[in-house]
């Protein structure tokens, strides 16, 4: 045989040993495994201690795995932003407040159809400030139903805006200290500038009746549209609905004559565009 037969038989000789001690070393490597796991098995089994210590070991594991999954879930965002969405929210459970706010926040839920939860940060918040500037929070909350039935993002055709209908830009410096003038149509913000305008509204009149004249910007015209009446009117009956009694403050401040006929340069140029927006609101109703 010559040299190089040789040569390719020795090749294909080793080749066939190298690849028969590989099958026969992976086969007793599969059969040592097995054996391993039969072993330990039977050893599980005979020792419930054992098998309680490797339980825990690997709970302790998979619980060790735990953060690092949750914190690569914080970094895809989506339960990032529900928390923080949730934290920007204007809500509260109805439930936790007191039970005449509670009371108020469920009736004005029902009639204007809004969810309770938005509605009782607002009652919460109108009783906050209307403790603060010395007013009635219902007078407040009755003024959010007439001008905007409860809606933040409302506008009218004259400019007002957000749940009091304030005139943003003829009280932009009351937005200053919110942020500036989109503040407007965040609801807590609207309402605590509404309640500084209705105060110093009531404060030029000298009642109560006048100064809801003024809020509208009717001071100077012989008629509000029916506007201090139909405040007013909501105001009581969402006393009555609520189960709350009349507030002898407000009767008697309305029955008081408008005062101080003379409105500053500011009301004035707000008067046609109020009494325009209240004549609009009266040709649709």
């Amino acid at each position: 045989m010559p040299a190089s037969g040789k040569l390719v038989a020795s090749a294909r000789t080793l080749g066939h040993k190298t690849a028969n001690g590989f099958l026969a070393l992976t086969h007793n490597g599969f059969a040592l495994l097995g054996l391993a796991v039969a072993i330990s098995a039977l050893i599980f089994i005979s020792r419930p201690d054992l098998r309680l210590a490797g339980e825990t070991q690997l709970r302790q594991w998979l619980d060790a795995r735990l953060p690092v999954v949750a914190e690569a879930s914080i970094e895809e965002a989506p339960t990032s932003e529900i928390i923080v969405a949730s934290d920007r929210a204007t809500a509260v459970n109805p439930k936790s407040l007191p039970k005449e706010q509670a009371a108020v926040a469920y009736w004005l839920s029902t009639k204007y159809r809004v969810a309770p939860e938005p509605i009782a940060a607002l009652v919460s918040e109108a009783y906050a400030q209307g403790k603060a500037n010395k007013l009635d929070p219902t007078l407040i909350l009755a003024i959010m139903a007439i001008e905007s039935s409860f809606n933040p993002f409302a506008q009218s055709p004259v400019g007002a805006q957000g749940l009091m209908q304030v005139m943003t830009k003829i009280h932009t410096d009351k937005y200053e200290s919110f942020g500036g003038q989109h503040a407007a149509f965040d609801p807590v913000t609207n309402l605590k500038v509404g309640v500084k305008v209705l105060k110093e509204c009531i404060a030029r009149a000298g009642s109560i009746e006048g100064g809801l004249r003024y809020y509208v910007g009717a001071a100077n015209l012989p008629s509000d549209g029916g506007y201090a009446a139909k405040v007013l009117a909501e105001h009581q009956r969402m006393r009555q609905g609520a189960g709350l009694r009349s507030n002898p403050l407000v009767a008697a401040n309305t029955a008081t004559p408008a005062a101080k006929s003379a409105a500053p340069k500011e009301a004035e140029s707000t008067t046609v565009s109020h009494a325009q927006q209240v004549a609009v609101a009266d040709s649709s109703l």
